[in-house]
């Protein structure tokens, strides 16, 4: 469990976060959402240490990420798995060599060892037969599988992802968020997703914190949102999910170019 209490954070004049509290569950998919510069990535690089608050905590299982020194931040980082919004994948790896990636770095453990964790990963992922391939031979959604299987070689207790589902197609995205979402109740990670998808909302919104102009505005789940009395909350799901809609449709209806 990862507990956010009070926490601030400003550049120069303006706080993006004001007094933010908000606890991200075990074993559950806990989603961030919000507008554009409501403050749901200045949060969760707060999480994961790239920003430091002027006030609060952040208590990983108890721990202070805010309190520890170097060395206890780097244990802690052995425990975090993260999956970025372009994947961030070693084009001159391939599929195997960017889930060996973690293993060599952070382990000790045998080559052989590494090998078998990794070829686990890959077919936890749905991926078994690509690992010779480059990421520039498979597609975006492969890219996305191995991205994950890369954030899961350590078998974290923490999964933070950044919208994990830009650039995806909507039937690649829930093939992308059941992913997520069996790994994250079978491995009983703790993960924290970054999304403006109304479907992931909707698909696999089991905690739901809905940041608004650097607040805490709502926090429920995946049944509660169509009946909030929130304003702001209802406002952002209508317009999202309304462009979304208009979205899906051009998709279908686009015409190939000649």
């Amino acid at each position: 469990m990862i507990e956010v209490k009070n926490v601030t954070k400003s550049f120069e004049d303006k706080t993006v976060l004001h007094d933010v509290s908000a606890t991200f569950h075990t074993g559950k998919t806990n989603l961030i959402i919000g507008q554009s510069g409501s403050g749901k990535t200045v949060l969760i690089k707060s999480l994961v240490g790239l920003l430091q608050p002027e006030k609060g905590e952040i208590l990983f299982d108890g721990r202070n990420l805010l309190t520890m020194d170097a060395s206890q931040v780097k244990d802690l980082r052995k425990e975090i798995g993260m999956l970025f919004q372009g994947s961030a994948l070693f084009d001159s790896e391939t599929v195997l060599g960017n889930v060996m990636f973690p293993l060599q770095m952070f382990t000790d453990k045998p080559y052989d060892e590494q090998l078998e964790r990794a070829l686990f990963c890959i077919e936890r992922v749905n991926l078994k037969g690509a690992e010779k391939k480059y990421p520039s031979e498979i597609s975006g959604g492969m890219q996305k599988r191995v991205a994950i299987a890369r954030a899961i070689a350590l078998n974290p207790k923490y999964l933070f992802c950044d919208e994990p589902n830009s650039g995806l197609d909507p039937r690649t995205s829930i093939v992308i968020d059941e992913l997520l979402s069996d790994i994250t109740h079978e491995y009983n990670i703790t993960t924290v997703i970054n999304t403006h998808d109304m479907n992931s909302v909707l698909g696999i919104g089991e905690n739901i914190i809905f940041i608004n102009k650097g607040h805490r505005e709502w926090v429920g789940d995946m049944s509660q949102i169509y009946t909030t009395s929130n304003e702001a909350l209802n406002d952002f799901v209508f317009a999202t999910r309304l462009f979304q809609k208009v979205r899906e449709y051009v998709v279908a209806n686009e015409k190939p170019r000649p």
